[in-house]
């Protein structure tokens, strides 16, 4: 589903952020992504939604060289992609159901379309009721919850949580992480960057290390 073939990407043609990456992520698996600050996670991501051009190499998504693809044809990638954020990104103007209502309007979804999948992301992520609160009414936890419900509305067959439990408490934290062990189990691809050792270790997934820009570790048994 997701392959980097011998990508690297330089930055003004000096700073090298990623070198040589060589890795394939298949449909269904759930992967942590970890390393220090600069090891090249943040461009790994871009790389993979185009908001960065590689230096060099391929990277397939669903066979397709997207390296090569037309800046038009960009919007439609994205939209293989739902997005989780350390910061949420909520519309603090909107309810919930208007957060959630506004990306799936986004993809152009029919109002039949919309009145199912706000009920089933809700319900998946355990905010049913909740439809009507403004994030400023909701914990951390739940203001998570509503941006993966917004995330997983559309579909995607990706998703892609960047430090999600950043600023939650420990016990919280384990609860996002489960509701992305759910959604993973439904045969969604999910992709998490993370500094929470403790719960890499624990969920015992995929683990791929980077640092300064290099693979060091892409462990399938876990650990951090």
């Amino acid at each position: 589903m997701i392959e980097f073939v011998n990508v690297s990407k330089k930055y003004n043609h000096e700073v090298t952020a990623l070198e040589n990456i060589n890795l394939k992520i298949e449909k269904g698996e759930f992967v942590f992504l970890v390393g220090p600050s600069g090891s090249g996670k943040t461009t790994f991501l871009k790389l993979m939604i185009k908001e960065e051009e590689a230096t060099s190499g391929k990277i397939l998504i669903d066979s397709k060289d997207i390296t090569k693809i037309k800046k038009k044809e960009i919007p439609f990638l994205r939209r293989k992609f739902g997005f989780v954020f350390q910061d949420f990104r909520l519309l603090y103007d909107r309810t919930v159901a208007e957060n959630i209502i506004f990306a799936l309007r986004v993809v152009e979804a029919s109002e039949r379309e919309i009145k199912n999948q706000l009920q089933t992301s809700l319900e998946m992520v355990g905010l049913k009721g909740k439809e009507n609160f403004y994030p400023n009414q909701l914990s951390g936890g739940e203001q998570q919850r509503v941006a993966l419900a917004r995330a997983i509305a559309t579909k995607p067959p990706i998703i892609i949580a960047d430090e999600p439990t950043g600023n939650l408490d420990p016990v919280t934290a384990e609860g996002i992480f489960k509701t992305l062990e759910e959604i993973n189990s439904r045969g969604t691809t999910v992709i998490v960057v993370t500094h929470a050792k403790d719960v890499v270790d624990k969920m015992n997934k995929r683990v791929i290390a980077l640092k300064e820009g290099k693979i060091i570790k892409d462990d399938m048994q876990g650990g951090y």
